[in-house]
């Protein structure tokens, strides 16, 4: 059966209310996958299904903000209160936040009072800081716990906890002292007490800390979870891996947007996003483009001369331009890449600009002998050295400009990845327009 047949029905199913017929063609699908079936149904349709779900929560949380959004606001509260009430901590805080502030009084009420106190919590921490994406949901233990009490501890708490491979050992002021696998309290002499197997140098984070640093240090240690601690070095909640990559996901789709010179957001939809908004994320970008672009016309003005006794040049500085301009994209994207990984830090910009000199004297001799020999066929000897020595100079300066200016901009503290590619290549424009012009000048007068 084809997918638009197996809505057709399903729809068909739900239109006339037959739940058990819906809910026993969704039996092989998973969570995320029915989420998706919910996109393709009417509002009123993905509202009976979900509230006659099983796992109606996991599939919830699977669901873009605004989907979330707009079946929020058209089921009961009661209702809303207890899919929320089955969500995990962290997801259910992100649904929260999403909510206006009407919905957002309307729905505390009908919440258990401690998930009232966890949602307001968690919601209370910065958007972008580990505080905001960490769960409260994470398995603890005393530190003179042996190992049977410590296993008997985590049966009763498995339920409610995002994650039991790892417990963590708090004193009585919730301190982290150490934490402790399941594989090590599964191996272990049941009389043994944890405080000898737990290990006490544990890797941890503020609830503060950047959500992007939180994420790095997940994937460089291969951890599982990262214990989360306030200021005061008490334990506050657990990012986990599945949490990192999100993160990182989300990261890498604000870089990917700010290297095309779109104003970063990761949640932007290119299918649902208002053509306002659209709008509003491209213009400030290409209005400030096109003044910066007037440099390569103020350029060209300064050398009318030049280029009125020798309009051979015109047809070659769309080449030369272009020229500077990919090379210079191609240099800020790798830069970019390497600082967001952590490859290169601000203090090998100086190694790194003899590298990259050389690499692009090579990159600009090889276009400079295929440009020079269209040069020499389309004007004469002269015009071809115009030609060679303008590429060397354009390409030169199209890959310095484009591996330093993600350098500069991490300096002065702001996002290497708005060195994008448009902005690049404005820059490079410019500056290839007065290399070849002058160079011109100087050999042809």
């Amino acid at each position: 059966m084809s997918y638009n047949n197996f809505l057709y029905l399903l729809s068909d199913a739900l239109k006339n209310n037959h739940i058990e017929l819906a809910l026993a063609s969704l039996k092989t699908f998973r969570p995320v996958d029915i989420a998706d079936v919910l996109t393709q149904l009417s509002l009123d349709q993905s509202q009976l299904l979900l509230t006659h779900l099983p796992d109606r929560a996991y599939v919830f949380s699977y669901l873009a903000p605004n989907e979330q959004v707009k079946l929020a606001k058209a089921m009961p509260r009661n209702t809303l209160a207890e899919i929320i009430g089955e969500m995990s901590s962290d997801k259910r805080a992100d649904v929260f936040k999403c909510l206006d502030e009407d919905q957002q009084n309307a729905l505390l009420p009908a919440l258990a009072q401690a998930e009232r106190e966890d949602i307001r919590q968690l919601a209370s921490y910065l958007e972008g800081t580990a505080g905001a994406i960490m769960s409260s949901e994470y398995a603890t233990l005393k530190p003179n716990m042996q190992v049977n009490e410590a296993i008997k501890m985590l049966r009763l708490e498995a339920p409610d906890t995002e994650m039991i491979y790892f417990a963590y050992v708090l004193d009585e002021a919730r301190k982290l002292l150490g934490v402790l696998s399941l594989k090590q309290l599964i191996l272990a002499a049941e009389d043994q007490n944890i405080n000898l197997l737990m290990e006490t140098n544990v890797l941890t984070a503020y609830v503060d800390t950047d959500q992007d640093e939180v994420a790095k240090t997940i994937a460089r240690y291969d951890l599982l979870a990262l214990p989360i601690i306030d200021r005061k070095g008490m334990m506050v909640g657990i990012v986990t891996y599945d949490d990192a990559m999100d993160v990182a996901s989300e990261e890498a789709t604000e870089d990917f947007l700010k290297v095309g010179a779109v104003n970063a957001s990761s949640k932007l939809s290119i299918k649902s996003a208002p053509i306002l908004q659209l709008y509003q994320k491209r213009v400030f970008w290409l209005v400030f483009l096109v003044f910066g672009s007037l440099l390569s016309g103020i350029g060209i003005a300064h050398y009318e001369d030049v280029i009125a006794q020798n309009l051979v040049l015109v047809f070659f500085l769309p080449l030369l331009v272009g020229s500077g301009g990919n090379a210079g994209s191609q240099s800020s994207t790798l830069m970019v890449r390497a600082l967001a990984t952590g490859d290169v830090q601000f203090k090998d910009w100086f190694y790194l600009l003899g590298r990259e000199s050389l690499v692009a004297l090579c990159l600009g001799g090889t276009m400079a002998i295929a440009v020079s020999l269209l040069g020499f066929f389309r004007g004469d000897e002269m015009v071809a050295l115009v030609l060679a020595l303008s590429m060397m100079g354009i390409v030169l300066m199209g890959c310095l400009i484009g591996m330093s200016l993600p350098f500069i901009l991490n300096k002065a503290g702001l996002d290497p990845a708005s060195a994008s590619a448009p902005l690049v290549t404005s820059i490079c424009d410019a500056t290839g327009v007065i290399v070849y012009l002058f160079i011109a000048s100087m050999i042809l007068f």
